[in-house]
């Protein structure tokens, strides 16, 4: 579907299947329900993606202001050959999956969306477009699940995986060839905050292999924020269970494609394996979209302001909204906000475990994305699953303390993050404040 196409056109009316869509039901009822278009019927300006997020226009038979929860598994048949009706089963379709896919794919800038089970089950769809002897090349700072499966599928799939410095373009240029089927980047990485040229990247990739698929796992800015097909991207993926669900109570991935046949490709393999997103969960996502605008801007605006207070202290702090970030222009050549995560070092394994344990509204938890603030140390949690030693050659600190900012009070968040820093014996208190020990300053020295 067209990120412009209005209700009622014929290139709108398909599931997400791609089949031909009943406009009616057999009393007349205009179903299922379908998206509002992104542009106003009267032909006006576009509306703002903050209202595009918000506005979902929907019809059934009894008007719902909320999209319904077709909670069914299989759908009722006109005809004994079992043809002739838009769903029959919803491991392969169903009105509220239909409904959330439109959504997403309009605020995606995509001409088609889909939604699976979670962000790893968006990842391990994609793959599936990888035969053995192929060659992906990726990031050496990468979310650990990611770095599993491609692990798995080196080890077992016959797959060749190259992982490089993906902020430095020339270094994949010298990587990439005919070869090379896939290029998976993440921007800013999880937990280093690094930033990709996603333009260059994919400008080279395509080159060296007009069929490569470049893909981007934009989980950690959002469609709100960054919109990787607009940069040069194949497919973008995300997981739903982070910013835009918003409360972690679902779990979910988005895959967003603008080519029709990948997109078909794509479906074919979430039919078959059945990971298709349950009806209800589609429904919880829809929801949760709605209010990403006001949740990110102001997990930014808190993320800005821990940020500043750590650097201040003398911390080391990894955030693309900081000046003092290396890559600050290119990431807002590409992005319109800085995101709500950001990672800091304290120079001392020890110490930020401390710190890490001190904090109260802060909890410890992996993932990220939700509306209450999170800490973790990434490498004995969500990136546990690389080994020490590929850890230490891909430059990853084990004092790493990643942040995940939401949507408290942003004195309450700091004055927490000061308790614990004090208890943790990572800042010395002075007349004028306090400042971070000594120990940072090896940190940098080593970094």
């Amino acid at each position: 579907m067209s990120g412009g196409s209005f209700p009622g056109s014929s290139k709108d009316k398909v599931n997400g299947a791609g089949k031909a869509l009943n406009t009616h039901d057999l009393d007349g009822h205009d179903l299922p329900p379908s998206p509002a278009p992104s542009t106003p019927r009267n032909g006006g300006r576009k509306y703002a993606l903050a209202t595009e997020l918000v506005y979902t226009e929907s019809s059934d038979q009894y008007n719902a202001a909320s999209v319904p929860i077709y909670q069914s598994a299989t759908f009722k048949q006109t005809s004994a050959t079992g043809g002739g009706m838009e769903y029959d089963y919803t491991r392969s379709g169903n009105p509220t999956r239909t409904h959330l896919e439109r959504h997403l794919a309009k605020i995606m800038n995509a001409e088609r969306a889909l939604v699976v089970s979670s962000g790893m089950g968006a990842l391990d769809v994609i793959t599936r477009l990888l035969r053995p002897g192929d060659e992906v090349v990726t990031g050496d700072d990468l979310y650990g699940g990611t770095n599993r499966l491609l692990k798995y599928l080196s080890t077992h799939g016959g797959i060749v995986v190259h992982h490089v410095d993906t902020t430095d373009p020339e270094t994949l240029r010298g990587v990439v060839n005919n070869k090379t089927a896939m290029v998976l980047l993440e921007t800013p990485t999880n937990p280093l905050i690094k930033i990709v040229d996603i333009p260059s990247i994919a400008s080279i990739a395509h080159a060296a292999n007009p069929a490569a698929v470049v893909a981007v796992d934009n989980t950690m800015l959002s469609p709100l924020l960054q919109n990787p097909l607009d940069l040069g991207a194949d497919i973008v993926y995300e997981s739903g269970t982070k910013y835009l669900s918003g409360h972690h109570d679902l779990m979910a991935g988005v895959i967003a494609i603008n080519d029709s046949a990948l997109g078909e490709k794509l479906y074919f393999t979430i039919n078959a394996s059945g990971c298709g997103l349950s009806p209800f969960d589609s429904w919880l996502l829809l929801r949760g979209i709605k209010t990403l605008g006001v949740r990110m801007e102001k997990q930014q605006t808190n993320a800005m302001r821990i940020a500043t207070f750590l650097e201040s202290h003398g911390f080391k702090v990894r955030y693309p909204g900081l000046k003092s970030h290396p890559q600050y222009d290119l990431h807002w050549s590409m992005a319109r906000g800085a995101g709500a995560v950001l990672s800091f070092e304290t120079g001392d394994v020890n110490v930020s475990e401390r710190i890490v344990e001190s904090a109260r509204l802060w909890a410890i938890s992996v993932s990220f994305g939700c509306v209450n603030s999170l800490i973790s140390m990434p490498c004995r949690m969500s990136h546990a699953s690389i080994d020490a030693k590929t850890r230490a050659e891909r430059a990853l600190p084990e004092d790493i303390i990643r942040l995940c900012v939401g949507i408290e009070d942003p004195e309450d968040l700091i004055d927490d993050l000061s308790r614990a820093l004090v208890q943790a014996g990572a800042v010395n208190i002075t007349p004028e404040g306090f400042q971070a020990l000594k120990i940072n300053d090896s940190a940098e020295a080593s970094s």
